[in-house]
């Protein structure tokens, strides 16, 4: 054979050849069962050229969740927000936080002109036609469940995480980010807290969030719970129970809630610094009804108390109310931080697993005549001097030279019942002021709290005490 007919041969193969690559990849893309599988190769081909989503753009996008990627409704009324608009305000970011306010009706009086502190409004739907339509027993209950439909078809584009709340919840935003990012946006999770108060739960559920401590659907669960949103509301038109009618309606797509111990409903009443003294070892997310307890610093209106804990917040959230214990053995003292919020001494080297428990200063939600009563351990009050600690309240924040954050405590009031006289114990009645160093750089991963060291010369009315990482064998105790 010439080599002219050789080439002409290697022509028409490589020509039969292309032609059947072709063929071949537009029976795969237009004719190809959807139960049968194509290889990776076309798969991948597939996919690529694949007409662009921006939904789907979202859920495969490398980027971590940032603050942008969170969508926040507030479900609030125009006549509660005028007292109310604080709480919001001290942790909404005007042009940062995204989402809005749904009031049931448009504001007036001393509310105009609308605060640009304030997240922007947006009225309720039609609540009387939607009763027509679902035949719901409770406006108000539908109102707000179907409030989270009307937040998430105003703001979905981008959105990763939908976060509820009422217009009394406060927001760690830093900490719900960083908490947030662990999980998989794509899938479907519903987060939330449970009620302190056990009866709480029993009344409604223990498997709902409860709504003003706020609850967080992930993306794909708030657009599936959006669109049976009608349908739902008339399942469960019987329910008069707003939380509990979100769960119900959740439950149905298939999902269950994930609690977080961050997330604090406050069902609790009178003084609550026992509870924000000894929480839990985990990110602080929200908190919830203020109106319902003390002020919860000294000398402070409500308000004044929820900016000054944020001040605290805005330097370093991940430590917030992070309880930190260490001991001054020479004096058998036992310090208790809970960064940002109080410091405790108490005369006698006292354990962790003693001092965690929440002090009992509080009150029950409502009437609860035998215990136990709440959905946490607590210890008594006590007027005991070696187990009744001195207590200092957080006065003031800088961050120092030396790349750390000082946060500094205040006694509140002198204790007033003698020093304890175990072992031969010293008092620590003098002691007026605290100074924590703490390193300024988020901790995140918390699987073991930090430990601290202790600096005080005898008779100083000063103590600094210094955060550090525990060490390996370390006990406190």
């Amino acid at each position: 054979m010439s080599s002219f007919d050789k080439s002409k041969v290697i022509s028409i193969s490589k020509t039969i050849l292309i032609c059947g690559l072709i063929l071949y990849i537009t029976f795969i893309i237009f004719f190809s069962d959807s139960n049968c599988q194509s290889s990776q190769l076309f798969s991948s081909f597939r996919s690529k050229w694949a007409p662009f989503n921006s939904q789907s753009n979202v859920a495969q996008t490398n980027i971590a969740t940032n603050i942008s990627h969170l969508v926040f409704g507030i479900l609030g009324s125009e006549k509660a927000w005028h007292n109310r608009k604080s709480y919001i305000e001290s942790w909404w970011r005007p042009n940062i936080t995204r989402g809005h306010l749904l009031l049931d009706f448009p504001p007036k009086d001393d509310l105009l002109p609308w605060s640009i502190n304030s997240p922007p409004y947006k009225i309720s739907d039609n609540v009387v036609k939607l009763v027509a339509e679902t035949k719901h027993v409770d406006p108000t209950v539908l109102r707000l469940v179907h409030g989270i439909m009307e937040v998430f078809r105003e703001e979905h584009e981008g959105l990763r995480w939908l976060v509820m709340g009422d217009d009394d919840s406060v927001f760690f935003v830093d900490n719900m980010v960083d908490i947030l990012a662990q999980y998989d946006h794509t899938e479907y999770y519903y987060f939330g807290g449970h009620s302190e108060f056990i009866l709480s739960n029993y009344w409604y559920s223990f498997n709902q969030g409860f709504g003003g401590a706020g609850f967080i659907l992930s993306y794909p669960l708030a657009k599936a719970l959006a669109k049976d949103m009608i349908n739902c509301l008339k399942r469960y038109n019987y329910l008069n129970a707003a939380d509990k009618t979100t769960m119900t309606c959740i439950a149905d797509i298939g999902v269950n809630l994930s609690p977080l111990q961050g997330i604090h409903q406050i069902d609790l009443r009178g003084n609550i610094s026992g509870f924000l003294s000894s929480h839990p070892k985990s990110l602080l997310m929200s908190l919830h009804h203020f109106d319902m307890v003390d002020p919860i610093f000294p000398s402070m209106d409500r308000s004044q108390s929820i900016f000054h804990l944020l001040n605290a917040a805005n330097y370093d959230q991940s430590r917030m109310l992070q309880q930190t214990i260490c001991h001054k053995r020479s004096s058998n003292w036992t310090f208790s931080i809970s960064w940002g919020y109080s410091a405790h001494i108490y005369e006698k080297i006292m354990p962790r697993s003693w001092i965690q428990r929440p002090i009992e200063t509080f009150k029950t939600w409502q009437k609860s005549p035998n215990p136990p009563h709440y959905m946490f351990d607590v210890r008594n009050p006590s007027l005991d001097p070696c187990e009744a600690p001195h207590i200092f309240f957080f006065k003031s924040i800088e961050k120092t030279p030396r790349n750390e954050i000082l946060t500094t405590y205040i006694r509140a009031r002198p204790r007033g019942i003698g020093a304890c006289l175990y072992a031969g114990n010293l008092s620590a009645e003098y002691v007026s002021e605290i100074h924590v160093f703490s390193p300024a750089i988020k901790r995140i991963e918390i699987d073991r709290c930090e430990c601290c060291d202790i600096i005080h010369e005898a008779g100083s009315n000063k103590a600094d005490v210094k955060y550090r990482e525990c060490k390996t064998d370390e006990i406190i105790a």
